[in-house]
């Protein structure tokens, strides 16, 4: 995870990584163009409150009169009134704003997420494109809505201020001017340093999400190991790291603030010498000096303000370019334009010229290498499966018994040669098209979060309460779903959680039957089921795969002898293929993997006798 929590911290301010946020903005530009109106009333009703305070000094305080007072209540209440709206409306639009940002943006990676291709997904952790997805998106739509709505009234606020101090004394306004570029100097000193700490605070934040992360999905593993000392000896270090870290953050903020404050107060302090000095000497009036002590100590927070809020984008820029890179990540498979303009996509199927499928199977010269691999998995490999055939697959761990399986999916594709559906290049017609022929059935399923029965639907979504029930049925599920409290309406949990992996695989092979698939993938599915229920798991799928192309990767290797053909891998290459009775004839690999594993079950019945 550190390879991608080190992305390029310190760049600097850069437009152009921006530029792929502008979609995103654009969409609540109305929000955000009213959010900035009411900013600038805000500012300057803000900006007219000294002036204000020095007319009442002016025409009533030093007069010692109450002429015109309840005229000047009334403006004063009305301001008051205006900016409680004001406040109202810019926090309701700015919240409308941030969540309608994020909320596209999520939308956005999680729909480009769907499109790309599995190669994506080996390469990257599920922590990084959820961090991606969750808390990039939201630290730019927190950014983005109230970094524009501050930054907006800090600039406006700072404006007015000044072309109000310099109409009302312009000595004076110079004075407080003067310690601008002092305060901006201090500013840019400490927040250069607050931002370098706190990019590492995120990435020990991160780390510290990892590792307790870990501690929680492997909690038996740890406790079975005795591993719970070493367990939290590591997260203790990166906490230790996080508060090191967290020390020197409020070491810089405690000496920066005062630090500003004492700017501050040199600023008041001058204005209070000088105006003074000619309040006594001059004559000058006392609201002059009450105005610019007013303006002398707000004019130092919007400053503070736009620096923070720059440093702020600054920050920001690698969660942006973490967003943006995944936004711009082409899927490793697309359909071509004629495909996509006669099938349809995701948005938009046209399922009206999908053509039905037999299921014939063909592999023509067909040379393939994993995209992040060095060498060819198979080479000139041909093989015609008709449709209808049950073929087999089997092999050591490791062998490469998925390959096939995920060539014939299109997962992947041939890197030369053609796969052919029905007599046809399976990239001539849509993804869509190819992957709603196919019930898939893995070694370890996934189930959704709700109940059995929505997750049995999921085959097919338009399925009555009595279709997903036969579906059960069938596989001989609803044996295990009737013993569950809640029967088919029992909650699955988090990833299914809550069921053995034995029962997820059933509710999968239900699911699968549902959708009634002319091919179907079994990735050793039987595998986490008991001795009694495969038995009667495995007649389900004899009669399941009766006229369907099947293609199942088996791991007990008496489970395949019916099978029509049986290809043998090893190391990434088909070296033998036949029926069950003509590679044990051969006495090749087949044979020792199947004389070893049969010896081996015989063992095992032996103790249990």
């Amino acid at each position: 995870m550190a390879d991608y929590e080190d992305i390029e911290y310190n760049k600097p301010m850069s437009l152009s990584v921006w530029k792929k946020m502008i979609p995103f903005i654009m969409t609540e530009k109305k929000n955000l163009t009213r959010c900035m109106f009411l900013m600038f009333s805000v500012a300057i009703i803000d900006i007219s409150y000294p002036l204000l305070l020095g007319y009442a000094i002016k025409n009533n305080i030093q007069l010692q009169t109450t002429d015109g007072i309840w005229g000047f209540l009334a403006v004063v209440f009305g301001l008051v009134i205006i900016q409680a709206v004001n406040v109202y409306g810019f926090v309701y639009l700015g919240i409308k704003a941030e969540v309608g940002m994020c909320r596209r943006l999520r939308n956005a990676v999680f729909n480009h997420l769907q499109k790309l291709s599995l190669a994506y997904y080996n390469k990257n952790p599920v922590g990084y494109l959820m961090a991606r997805t969750n808390s990039d998106t939201g630290r730019i739509g927190d950014l983005i809505a109230w970094g524009l709505i501050d930054f907006t009234w800090s600039v406006l606020y700072c404006i007015g201020a000044i072309i109000a101090m310099f109409a009302v004394h312009w000595k004076l306004a110079l004075i407080v001017c003067s310690t601008v570029p002092i305060l901006a100097l201090v500013t840019w000193f400490f927040q250069k340093r607050i931002l370098t700490v706190n990019r590492t605070m995120r990435k020990l934040n991160s780390k510290m999400t990892g590792a307790m992360n870990e501690g929680i999905t492997g909690a038996r593993t740890v406790k079975v190991l005795v591993a719970e000392k070493q367990s939290h000896a590591e997260y203790s270090q990166i906490t230790s790291g996080y508060r090191k870290h967290a020390n020197k953050m409020a070491l810089l903020r405690a000496i920066f603030v005062p630090t500003t404050l004492f700017v501050g107060g040199i600023a008041t302090a001058a204005v209070l010498g000088y105006g003074g000095w000619e309040i006594v000497v001059l004559g000058a009036n006392l609201s002059i000096l009450a105005i610019f002590l007013q303006y002398a100590g707000g004019f130092f927070w919007p400053i503070q303000n736009i620096a923070r809020i720059l440093t702020d984008f600054v920050s920001t820029q690698a969660n942006v370019e973490r967003v943006k890179d995944l936004l711009e990540q082409t899927p490793g498979i697309v359909d071509r334009p004629e495909v996509i303009e006669k099938y349809g996509d995701e948005a938009n199927p046209k399922k009206e010229n999908w053509e039905p499928i037999t299921g014939d199977v063909e592999f023509r010269n067909v040379t393939f290498r994993y995209p992040d691999g060095h060498r060819n998995i198979l080479e000139n490999f041909d093989l015609h499966i008709k449709a209808g055939t049950y073929v087999a697959i089997v092999g050591e761990t490791g062998a490469g018994k998925s390959t096939l399986v995920n060539l014939v999916c299109r997962f992947f594709e041939p890197t030369e040669g053609e796969i052919l559906i029905d007599g046809r290049d399976y990239r001539e017609r849509s993804q869509l098209w190819l992957h709603s022929a196919f019930g898939y059935v893995l070694q370890s399923p996934h189930l959704f979060s709700g109940t059995i029965r929505e997750n049995i639907r999921y085959g097919r979504l338009d399925a009555t309460d009595e279709e997903v029930e036969k579906a059960a049925a069938i596989v001989h599920a609803d044996k295990i779903i009737a013993k569950l409290e809640k029967g088919f309406d029992t909650e699955t949990g988090e990833g299914g959680d809550r069921l053995s992996t034995g029962e997820k695989q059933l509710i999968s092979f239900a699911r699968a039957v549902l959708a009634d698939p002319r091919l179907f993938i079994l990735d050793e599915a039987t595998s986490s089921i008991d001795t009694e229920m495969e038995m009667l798991l495995q007649e389900a799928i004899h009669t399941l795969l009766q006229g369907r192309t099947s293609f199942v990767i088996a791991h007990r290797l008496s489970t395949i002898r019916n099978a029509d053909i049986i290809l043998v891998v090893d190391d990434g290459n088909i070296i033998e293929r036949g029926t069950h009775s003509e590679l044990m004839k051969q006495r090749g690999h087949y044979y020792e993997l199947y004389t070893r594993q049969f010896a081996e079950e015989k063992e095992e019945e032996a103790l249990r006798a």
